[in-house]
């Protein structure tokens, strides 16, 4: 698996490149979006971050890897704002395995047993308070239970056994570095303590998951297998929920070329008017073959389609209407000429309104293949191809966009391009 740095993740485009980069090759980015909300909403229900049972749960219904679920819950926040050196600290420590952190706790406890060990020996007539002591014995204990909860024997083992010993090194190590300084140093750790504290917490750690395993119910316990069982029945029901919005639909970008230098190059009345009547004739053929628009920007029009045919067949009335269009409605000294695109593909529309769908996949797409495609075409994606015969049904012709082929489609007349006003609206003929 890819390795992600931290900077990939700083802004939204980054982090969807790099998620996109480190994906399994079967995941499309639905799906990754899919996982990070199931994720997120998984997390606020437990008021906090996700265990590891919450994220296998949404590794085995979405069918992402389990690091790769890491990767992703893990990079959301650092989408929104830096972070500090603890909190990396601590995003670190949960990047790792459940096994794996347990015996990084143990040592870390050890080490703070072995210190507080330390100064309750080195202070000058010794820790008369207790306080260092008391400290020390507390560590134990939470490097005992950390052991006990372990998911299985052999990390209990192993994390008891870290703690006896990282405690006994440390204390090693701080009376070897205080003799470097004082004329009498603290007393130490010696081998044989180190063996006997290794295997006393190897000991107890075993024991006490043992016990525990054999009384969970007697002490209140859950069981963590049912437990797991119930956070991904909760995670099925949430993704049902997101299911029922889910819908696919046909998008249709299109776009004037050249608008920039025609805006500059013609009278402001007339691009206004002519922009008007654009808009205008473009509505008019969606609304006609049962679509919608679903966003103007500029000279730029996104049209939503329920049925993928009906959206094909609006993108060539497009183009094939321009040459009238630029006859009788056109007030700019040049005809105008549309780049157009077609894609279907699955969408999360909030009460199933296709109109309400402000980030999707599948309108990046349409608009990609609508820049790439000549002036005067329309380019029909192979998603949306399948429904009307194919991609030879559209034309020989092909491009790519986002890993998306398209067929090209051509209006069969050239006259779109003839000059605007340069054909005479026919005269009616006198009735006798």
């Amino acid at each position: 698996m890819k390795i992600l740095s931290t900077e990939q993740f700083e802004d939204e485009s980054g982090l969807r490149g790099a998620m996109v980069a480190s994906q399994p090759g079967s995941m499309s980015e639905e799906e990754i979006q899919q996982m990070i909300v199931l994720a997120s909403r998984l997390r606020e229900q437990a008021g906090g971050e996700l265990d590891d049972d919450a994220l296998m749960a949404v590794s085995e219904a979405t069918g992402a890897p389990l690091d790769y679920i890491r990767l992703a819950v893990r990079s959301v926040p650092e989408t929104q704002r830096k972070r500090s050196f603890f909190e990396q600290l601590r995003q670190s420590f949960l990047a790792f395995d459940p096994d794996t952190r347990r015996l990084v706790a143990g040592a870390v406890l050890g080490m703070g047993a072995g210190f507080m060990a330390f100064w309750s020996r080195a202070l000058p007539g010794g820790d008369s308070s207790g306080f260092f002591s008391l400290f020390s014995t507390l560590f134990i204990l939470a490097g005992l239970y950390n052991a006990t909860v372990s998911r299985n024997i052999k990390t209990a083992i192993g994390s008891g056994a870290l703690l006896g010993l990282v405690s006994q090194i440390t204390l090693a190590l701080f009376a070897l570095f205080d003799g470097l300084f004082t004329l009498v140093a603290a007393r130490g750790s010696s081998p044989p303590a180190m063996i006997g504290l290794t295997l006393a917490g190897a000991l107890v750690g075993g024991l006490g998951f043992e016990l525990l395993s054999k009384n969970r119910k007697r002490l209140g316990l859950g069981d963590p297998a049912a437990e797991r069982h119930q956070l991904l029945t909760q995670l099925l029901e949430i993704q049902s929920k997101l299911k029922e919005d889910e819908k696919f639909v046909t998008f249709i970008s299109v776009d004037a070329v050249g608008s920039t230098r025609m805006k500059t190059e013609n009278d402001q009345v007339a691009v206004e008017y002519t922009l008007n009547e654009y808009h205008q004739f473009i509505e008019q053929i969606t609304l006609k073959n049962g679509g919608k628009i679903h966003s103007t920007a500029g000279d730029g029009v996104t049209c939503v389609f329920e049925d993928p045919k009906d959206a094909v067949t609006a993108g060539k009335a497009m183009q094939a209407g321009l040459f009238e269009f630029n006859a009788y409605r056109n007030k700019l000294k040049s005809p105008l000429v549309l780049r157009a695109a077609v894609h279907t593909g699955p969408v999360l529309a909030p009460g199933r309104e296709s109109t309400a769908v402000n980030f999707a996949h599948v309108i990046d797409v349409a608009a990609h293949l609508q820049k790439v495609a000549e002036p005067g075409t329309l380019a029909v994606s192979s998603a949306t191809a399948i429904y009307v015969g194919g991609l030879n049904a559209i034309g020989s012709e092909r491009i790519m966009a986002e890993d998306v082929t398209a067929a090209v489609w051509r209006p069969r007349s050239s006259m779109q391009n003839f000059a605007p006003g340069s054909i005479v609206p026919p005269v009616p003929m006198k009735r006798n």
